[in-house]
């Protein structure tokens, strides 16, 4: 009989769900919004669809992520840190450091071979160190994230920007686009700001390479190559960088169930989960 796992990772901006069964089976992401267990559903529905399953048949069921506590039907909520470990080291099992750059906060976690965290270090949900930074002053610029990244590696010659403030280096932007800034360069210096601060942040560990950029960050050309030269250290990308935490609960589902098998309880479990929750 087939087994399939399943991850929620509840993202303070995106929800993100995987099932695993041998590999990837499905992966869905969907905005988060204020309503997460309405989203947690959303995603996990669209999921069994392109899996072709039906909710009966998950095994175990991991949430994670900023809403955790938000999914009704989950087995067991672990922490982003240990999920985003464990996702990390599956897709890149030589990684040692991961940066993960969400929409309201960022986080590094140095990881040992078997993808359990040894150590770690998050921002302090300042806007200014997370990807929230970029999407304002994307927002002040008229301009998408996408065209920022590329924008960003044009620069001949990047502007300084000085304020750790999110709304502070706001005004920085206008005030230099009206002394006739270029804009490429604006952006390549805003991404060397927040560059500057991620790497304060993950230089109070000891890096080791190698090093993997996760979250929607990492889907930002220009801050990637200017998170690559500030620490020093080539860096790599998942080819889905969002779904690094739900990947990484979906496998420690199966990790549990394994060890349960071997206890002869996770049947029970399950039992009870598939008669006490009828939402899906």
């Amino acid at each position: 009989m087939a087994a399939y796992f399943a991850g929620i990772d509840i993202g303070s901006t995106m929800t993100k769900a995987v099932i695993l069964n041998n590999g990837i089976l499905a992966s869905v992401i969907g905005p988060t919004g204020p309503e997460h267990r309405k989203m947690a559903t959303t995603v996990m529905e669209e999921a069994l669809h392109n899996a072709g399953i039906r909710f009966s048949s998950i095994t175990y069921i991991v949430s994670t992520g900023y809403g955790r506590i938000n999914v009704p039907y989950a087995d067991k909520q672990i922490t982003e840190i240990s999920c985003h470990a464990k996702g990390v080291s599956f897709l890149f099992p030589g990684a040692g450091t991961v940066i993960d750059i969400g929409g309201q906060d960022s986080k590094a976690i140095v990881i040992d071979s078997t993808g359990r965290p040894t150590d770690f270090v998050m921002n302090d949900k300042c806007a200014a160190g997370s990807g929230r930074f970029i999407e304002v002053i994307a927002d002040t610029l008229g301009l998408s994230l996408e065209e920022m990244g590329d924008l960003s590696l044009a620069s001949e010659n990047p502007v300084k920007i000085s304020s750790i403030c999110t709304l502070w280096a706001q005004q920085e932007v206008v005030e230099n686009l009206a002394k006739g800034a270029a804009i490429a360069d604006l952006v390549a210096g805003i991404h060397i700001s927040l560059a500057e601060r991620i790497t304060g942040m993950v230089r109070r560990l000891r890096i080791k390479d190698d090093v993997v950029i996760t979250g929607g960050g990492a889907k930002n050309r220009g801050l990637v190559h200017a998170l690559s030269r500030k620490l020093n250290h080539s860096v790599v990308v998942p080819e889905n960088s969002l779904i690094t935490g739900a990947l990484g609960a979906a496998l420690l589902a199966g990790e549990m169930v394994k060890r349960s098998e071997e206890r002869g309880t996770y049947l029970e479990r399950k039992e009870r989960r598939l008669e006490d929750i009828k939402i899906l």
